[in-house]
């Protein structure tokens, strides 16, 4: 302010004497001083006419010729810096919470004057509203790109994901349809135009699939908002923009009831490995999913008591369940049983590893039946509701269904064992009484 003041008397002093004798203390003051205030001196002013004269600003012509080692002052505190090597750089001096503080802005090889200037500019006006430049930068290069939070996200919440191919699918669908399009992106700087871009070839096409993808790009955003790398979840806005999917349950394909004993005689009788096909009977016997048929184990099985407890972990429902097992079911494990020398019950081609999930499947379908194995889980509650007097209870506890009613649900804490275990007794002997010829285990093969 002091010396401002004293420029201002002395041009005003120069003006009143002689315009063509320039005072000394303004030339003495006007290349080394640049006012810290943000709009300079008041255009058209005897101070401003004289320091927007002798000031002499940089230009591309300078900067490109200047080769001598030293600072080359501009405005708003912006320098350019030679080395002695020859090398020049921008910097900036600027005053941030009361102290004066320097800042590199870059090599003029990658940014131009111009640049430089915006730059110095934009600092200056952070500084001026009482934030902080340099801060900000570095909160800015610690930004990770959207591949790299999903990375991190993953890792965070991995451990604690029950399904692990659901986990695995987190990482894959993010990657295959997301990283092409903003992987690189930093995820604060990801906008809905970006989101729309990945997801419009799929929203309709697979539209479960994009459902899906959009939940996880969110679960990335709200990751990234709580650690302050953003303020909004650019995937919220999207769906009204989008085109209306098609949201319609699709079930899967299952046989009618009284088709499936039949169904188990073609199995028997095709050229598939024994193993497969005790397991794809034990999976109809006990209207369970593949995975649980799949892993079963022996130390789970109790063909005494003709029961089979299988642990939470692997259940859907991720709450143990026991299966009561009928004459038919028992006559299968013990078949298998001599089949099996480690503690896998339908082992599969490779020793000690499980049966695939398509083994199963690509048998079923490669004898003409356009079912899903799912669907004969589908086929055994038809003909309960149709053909037996089993409770609603009964029916959904043998399926390993969570019941949603929490009032039915309170009265269903019981397992209905007996009854559960004289329904599926039923189940069996309807597969036989309607499969036609009967096959013996092991059939054809």
């Amino acid at each position: 302010m002091f010396v401002d003041y004293i420029i201002y008397i002395s041009a005003i002093c120069d003006d009143f004497t002689s315009k063509n004798r320039p005072s000394r203390l303004v030339k003495s003051h006007s290349v080394q001083y640049h006012p810290i205030n943000k709009r300079g001196p008041i255009r058209g002013s005897v101070v401003g006419r004289k320091l927007q004269a002798e000031r002499k600003l940089l230009t591309a012509v300078k900067v490109k010729q200047a080769t001598e080692p030293g600072k080359y002052y501009d405005e708003n505190g912006l320098y350019l810096r030679v080395k002695p090597s020859g090398a020049k750089t921008w910097a900036q001096k600027i005053v941030i919470g009361g102290r004066q503080r320097e800042l590199g802005l870059g090599s003029t090889t990658l940014v131009t004057l111009a640049e430089a200037r915006e730059k110095a500019r934009t600092n200056r006006i952070a500084a001026r509203d009482g934030r902080d430049p340099i801060a900000e930068r570095k909160r800015s290069t610690d930004i990770p790109t959207f591949s790299e939070a999903v990375d991190r996200v993953y890792n965070l919440h991995a451990p604690s994901w029950r399904n692990k191919k659901h986990a695995a699918q987190f990482l894959s669908t993010l990657k295959t349809y997301c990283t092409p399009y903003f992987g690189h992106k930093k995820v604060g700087d990801i906008s809905s135009q970006d989101v729309m871009q990945a997801l419009t070839p799929i929203w309709l096409t697979k539209s479960e699939t994009a459902r899906r993808v959009k939940q996880r790009i969110g679960v990335v955003m709200k990751w990234a908002i709580a650690q302050g790398y953003r303020q909004d979840d650019p995937s919220n806005a999207i769906e009204q923009a989008l085109p209306k999917a098609d949201r319609s349950v699709k079930h899967r394909k299952s046989m009618h009831y009284d088709k499936v004993g039949e169904c188990i005689n073609a199995i028997h009788a095709s050229s598939a490995s024994i193993s497969t096909k005790l397991a794809i009977e034990f999976l109809i016997l006990t209207g369970l999913r593949s995975k649980e048929i799949r892993l079963s184990k022996w130390s789970e099985i109790d063909l005494e008591l003709g029961l089979w407890v299988i642990p939470a972990e692997r259940m859907k429902s991720k709450v143990e369940h026991v299966v009561p097992l009928s004459d038919r079911a028992k006559e299968v494990l013990t078949t298998a049983r001599k089949l099996s020398d480690g503690d896998l019950v339908f082992p599969g081609a490779k020793a000690g590893r499980p049966m695939s999930d398509m083994t199963m499947s690509k048998l079923v379908k490669g004898l003409g039946y356009d079912v899903d194995i799912h669907g004969f889980r589908t086929s055994f509650r038809v003909w309960v509701q149709e053909r037996t007097n089993a409770s609603f209870e009964v029916a959904e506890k043998a399926l390993a269904h969570k019941i949603k009613n929490k009032v039915v649900a309170a009265y269903a804490r019981s397992d209905l064992m007996e009854k559960r275990r004289r329904l599926m007794q039923k189940w069996a002997e309807h597969l036989n009484k309607t499969a036609g010829e009967v096959v013996s285990i092991g059939g054809a093969a």
